[in-house]
């Protein structure tokens, strides 16, 4: 889905027209975040964001990951696997499966982290603990009311925020703002932007921590593109934060496409893109996401086109790693209570 650009610009004639669209969406949305969750028998994560498209949050996760791996937990990931065409619960295996069987996002972290893809996110739950897993960090899913959430890190960009604060389709909010404020935990915001000021200082209010991050490119990957004059290519849902990393990052881009989110490549996108690389000798150079999506039919050009992966870096941690221990120990201490 490619985003509309009045979903990002003060409140228009057609976001109006459409908000009695937005109040039902929103309406049945809410009520289905009223409805209580299951229990999965292990501590559950939830990451996630207020609106459609791109904010950041398989960075977040993989960095959360991490954290959790530190504090002595052995994490696995849960997610719908949009994209896929397989329903699951089924373990990612980046060795068999494809981005069109589990997703570009699941395929990408499986190289990292245990990764379960379910369409039904308690069966889900039920075989990530199966093999092992002690905490779940659920990988989008805020909204989604199937499981009972242990703690919400919900992600935003500093520089997009909510965009013009409307509910889906006169804005891109996935539910109201306000419930969704209400049921955060904390707040991770990506970038030196100014745009979530606002709902920082509601989470601060209400007691959250309020983390600041940003996106590192892999000094590997920024070795290995020096020199280079790209054709930046992206199909996420933020492509400008993708350009923008790379020329801060002392990258000449040349050019830009971009695609929507979670576009499949076709043989005639590929083609075009290496003919319009090798007519102004540019290099292509595109997202680990992307490149994801990038099957074995084109295995020649996959070859001649530079991913460059990007970390979350955030910036005061402790605050973050105090939490999830305090809820971590609540939830084994009620388990032992029980028991």
């Amino acid at each position: 889905m490619r985003e509309p650009a009045f979903w990002h610009r003060p409140p228009s004639l057609l976001s109006r027209l459409l908000l009695p669209l937005g109040a039902i969406y929103g309406e049945i949305t809410a009520s289905r975040m009223h409805k209580t969750g299951l229990e999965a028998g292990v501590p559950v994560i939830c990451v996630g964001n207020y609106h459609l498209g791109g904010a950041g949050k398989t960075p977040t996760t993989l960095a959360l990951v991490e954290l959790l791996r530190q504090l002595g937990e052995r994490p696995a990931v849960l997610s719908r696997g949009y994209g896929g065409r397989l329903h699951g619960p089924i373990g990612v295996d980046p060795q068999r499966h494809s981005a069109a069987d589990v997703g570009d996002e699941p395929l990408m972290m499986a190289r990292r982290v245990p990764v379960v893809v379910a369409r039904d996110r308690v069966d889900g739950a039920a075989l990530a603990r199966s093999q092992g897993a002690s905490v779940i960090v659920m990988d989008d899913g805020f909204q989604n009311p199937a499981l009972v959430k242990h703690l919400s890190l919900i992600v935003i960009d500093s520089r997009r925020g909510v965009g013009n604060g409307s509910v889906f389709p006169a804005g891109p909010l996935r539910a109201p703002l306000r419930l969704q404020i209400e049921r955060t935990d904390a707040l991770i915001i990506i970038g030196d932007g100014d745009a979530a000021d606002g709902i920082a200082a509601e989470i601060a209010a209400r007691g959250g921590p309020v983390l600041r991050a940003q996106l590192r490119p892999d000094e590997a990957a920024l070795a290995t593109l020096k020199g280079c004059r790209a054709l930046a290519f992206a199909g996420i849902g933020d492509p400008l934060r993708f350009f923008v990393t790379l020329r801060n990052a002392g990258i000449e881009v040349v050019e830009e496409r971009a695609f929507a989110d979670h576009h499949p490549f076709t043989a005639a996108d590929l083609a075009r893109l290496d003919e319009d690389a090798g007519r102004g000798g540019l290099t292509l150079v595109t997202t680990e996401k992307d490149l994801a999506r990038i099957g074995p039919a084109a295995t020649s050009l996959r070859s001649r086109i530079l991913p460059l992966p990007v970390t979350l870096e955030i910036e005061t941690i402790a605050p973050l790693r105090t939490l999830l221990l305090e809820r971590i120990n609540q939830i084994q201490a009620r388990r032992s209570d029980v028991r």
